[in-house]
């Protein structure tokens, strides 16, 4: 038997030419797939050779980026250098490189470019780094150069698509070989966009943290040089917390790139940085007044408006327009506190993680910025004597005791759905003391203010509405509102020249006017205060704004002579129908021209237009534009100066007893004069007063008119903020006084025109019979002699005028 063959089989000759065959096929198969893969890559480069061919012609020229020149914003400031608004997409302020320090290039080359120097516009090792750790992670690493930087953001849209991709990569190459890098990087950091419209670092610099670039330290230049990724996420003010650990991250990677030694970042890193505001509490806060200055530049000069870098001085004085701002908001803020709570501005979710519910309440408290002091927060907790809350910080604060007081019934448990303070409710705070909070909300009334100098019309301060940003709508010039009793001094200075005197006697009852005189509504006018006083003094009546007074003192003027005589103050006739509604104030003003009229009073006759910009110059400092200096003259008087000089004399009284004895109570100075100004309803509430070198009008009332309240008027809304800016505008003013004109006499400490005297002019008004349709005192004798001018009897043709009015 034979031994068996435990060896390997030997194969057959068919086997092996099989294996042989499949050798010979995948050899094939091998060379096969590298020429395809060799006529691939020369079809991509070919490709690629033809796009390059095409594309390189049609990029943007850019030799002239060696002298690189933006557009610059148009500027607008105050009379004494203060900035008060720009306009333009761009706030910069040019720097060479050499101008640029080296700590701040340092920052940012070591977290935007560390190879800058090193490659030539593209780093592929960066690249490479950056496709490596995206593999890693979610969120993906950019591998942009500062140099293609440059060639996205100055040349080409923030399209996302391969074709922009290929010509930033065809346009950094020739970025690279048309300019040094020292050139791309000046540019880089002058262009690049840094938040709060600051573009460069310099503009940066000065709107974070108040300062030149070449004053920063390392812990500000790394703070600055995290801003590029992301100016918003980064923003120090606005979000500290990202900001810091950015900071943080970018002074480790100056180490790292020797920029700085480690001692040198420690120290960095313990810095404690001094943020400026981005919206100091000190500035001018005049947004209406640089509008206003934007419009009429622009309507000048067009769009080029915009980028010629021009600077625009007004008339206007940053102290005193601060004054009138925080006048004005005080103003509006007392008036908020008597009101009912309106509730929460906005109800958001609050997600269970943390990182979701810090981005639901950075996001909620974006789109409701802060208001100047009116903060806004996100309720984290509420009940009846807690409430915990946050802000864009992330630290929480407790509002509790008399910091709930205004919004109770936002916390009871009967409150709405709309008014209910609970987690989520987007609400306003004030901190009045440190860790001391009250909860409060943006207000509903508007005011507006304005004040000027009567002797050149130059316009000091202008505050045109509560909140810039909530309407734009500038209430100085555009609304059109009642002015109530605050007019009724220009029908008293038409009433000095038909002979009525301070010592007129005028008969305070009760005026009826019947269905069949007016042809339509009865007409039965009250006082204010609804009570009657009898005979008195037009100048007693005027400091206590008797209405029943006014009207007969306009009777005696006649409607239609009124109506002429206060356009001579600038305001329009058409809009004072010759109604002896009139008298009570039921026409149509502006702010702006109830200042301008008051200041014919103030300064000794004149009609003056109001002047709000002094000169316009180029970014270079040429004179373009230059306002000539205004002296009154003849020609712009309204009133003779004894007019003018009696009415003082009457203003003055009203700011000494009258409706308006609050002003030289609290000022301590007796040079004031001014009227207050209540209109029916309470639904505007006036006070326009003046110090003979300062005109001002402050107004407050609701865009949609409606009551402000059964207790509220002129002299408890409007006069306060009047007083506040006053009480500012004229420290260190001294106390100043009119001289008598010729053509006045002064008997027994009363001021007459020389022909009114005692006996010569109108004694009494309303006294020997009761004017038609009118119940009031009895016929009463003049004690001199002297003949009482009496009324037409019977319906006049004014009284029938009133038919019109009722039917509109």
């Amino acid at each position: 038997m034979p031994k068996n063959d435990t060896s390997s089989p030997r194969p057959s000759d068919a086997s092996v030419l099989t294996g042989r065959t499949a050798l010979i096929w995948a050899g094939r198969l091998v060379v096969g797939l590298a020429g395809l893969a060799v006529a691939g890559v020369a079809c991509v480069l070919m490709a690629v050779g033809i796009a390059l061919a095409v594309a390189y012609p049609n990029l943007p020229e850019v030799a002239g980026l060696a002298d690189y020149r933006p557009k610059l914003p148009l500027r607008v400031i105050s009379s004494d250098g203060s900035l008060i608004g720009e306009f333009g997409e761009e706030r910069r302020n040019l720097l060479t490189i050499n101008e640029i320090p080296a700590v701040m290039k340092h920052a940012v080359l070591a977290i935007e470019d560390a190879r800058f120097f090193e490659h030539n516009g593209v780093d592929y090792r960066g690249m490479l780094r950056a496709a490596l750790a995206n593999l890693r992670q979610a969120k993906s690493q950019g591998a942009s150069t500062i140099t293609m930087q440059v060639a996205r953001n100055v040349y080409l849209s923030a399209e996302k698509s391969y074709t922009r991709k290929i010509y930033e990569v065809l346009l950094t190459f020739k970025l690279e070989h048309m300019l040094t890098k020292e050139q791309i990087l000046e540019i880089y950091m002058n262009q690049i966009f840094l938040g709060q419209r600051a573009y460069g670092f310099s503009a940066a610099s000065q709107i974070y943290f108040g300062k030149s670039l070449k004053d920063v330290t390392i812990a500000e230049a790394a703070m600055l040089a995290g801003l590029p990724q992301a100016p918003s996420a980064y923003n120090p003010v606005k979000n500290p917390r990202r900001a810091r650990a950015r900071q943080l991250h970018i002074i480790d990677r100056m180490v790292e790139n020797g920029f700085i030694t480690p001692e040198e970042a420690e120290v960095a890193k313990a810095e404690q940085l001094k943020l400026r505001a981005l919206n100091p509490s000190n500035r001018p806060h005049a947004e209406f007044v640089a509008e206003m200055v934007r419009q009429s530049i622009v309507s000048q000069y067009g769009e080029e408006a915009y980028t010629r870098g021009l600077v625009v001085t007004t008339t206007i004085k940053a102290n005193e327009q601060l004054a009138a701002y925080r006048a004005v908001r005080q103003g509006v803020l007392d008036y908020e506190r008597r009101q009912f709570y309106r509730g929460p501005e906005l109800f958001i979710d609050l997600p269970e993680d943390k990182a979701a519910r810090d981005d639901a309440i950075d996001e909620a408290l974006t789109d409701r910025p802060d208001n100047d002091d009116l903060l806004s927060a996100v309720v984290l907790e509420a009940n009846a004597k807690r409430v915990v809350a946050v802000r864009q910080d992330g630290e929480p604060f407790e509002i509790t005791g008399e910091g709930l007081k205004p919004v109770q019934s936002g916390l009871s448990d009967k409150a709405g759905p709309n008014v209910k303070i609970r987690p989520g409710a987007v609400i306003r705070v004030v901190q009045t003391a440190p860790k001391v909070w009250r909860i409060t909300q943006l207000p509903e009334v508007e005011s507006a203010f304005v004040a000027l100098d009567p002797r050149s019309g130059k316009v000091i301060a202008l505050v045109g509405g509560f909140d810039f940003q909530k309407s734009k709508f500038n209430h100085v010039t555009q609304a059109w509102r009642q002015p109530g009793s605050s007019f009724k001094p220009f029908i008293y200075s038409a009433a000095l020249e038909k002979g009525v005197t301070p010592m007129t006697v005028v008969n305070d009852a009760p005026l009826f006017y019947s269905a069949g005189e007016t042809g339509g509504k009865p007409w039965e006018p009250k006082n204010y205060d609804g009570q009657f006083e009898g005979p008195m003094s037009v100048r007693r009546a005027l400091a206590k704004s008797k209405n029943m007074v006014s009207i007969r003192v306009l009777q005696l003027v006649g409607t239609q002579s009124a109506q002429q005589w206060v356009s001579r103050f600038g305001f329009d006739a058409d809009k004072h129908p010759p109604y002896l509604t009139m008298a009570l104030g039921a026409g149509s003003v502006t702010p702006m021209q109830m200042a301008t009229g008051y200041a014919v009073f103030a300064n000794g006759g004149y009609r003056i237009a109001p002047t709000l910009i002094l000169r316009v110059s180029d970014h270079k400092g040429k004179l373009l534009y230059e306002a000539p200096e205004v002296s009154p003259t003849e020609e712009q008087r309204a009133i003779e100066p004894r007019n003018a000089f009696i009415m003082n004399s009457l203003l003055q009284e009203i700011t000494r007893s009258g409706t308006a004895a609050r002003a030289q109570a609290t000022l301590k100075r007796t040079d004031l004069y001014g009227k207050t100004g209540t209109t029916n309803d309470s639904v505007d509430a006036w006070f326009v007063g003046y110090q003979p070198t300062l005109v001002a009008a402050a107004w407050v009332g609701y865009d949609s008119p409606r009551n402000l309240g059964s207790r509220e008027t002129g002299g408890g809304l409007s006069l306060p903020i009047w007083i506040s800016f006053m009480t500012e505008a004229l420290k260190g003013v001294p106390v100043a006084s009119y001289t008598a004109p010729s053509g006045v006499i002064n008997v027994g400490g009363e001021w007459y025109y020389e022909e009114f005297g005692p006996g010569r002019g109108v004694h009494s008004l309303g006294l020997q019979d009761p004017l038609p349709g009118a119940t009031g005192a009895p016929p009463e004798l003049d004690a001199n002699g002297v003949p009482i001018i009496k009324p037409p009897a019977g319906p006049t043709e004014e009284r029938r005028s009133i038919l019109d009015l009722f039917r509109n």
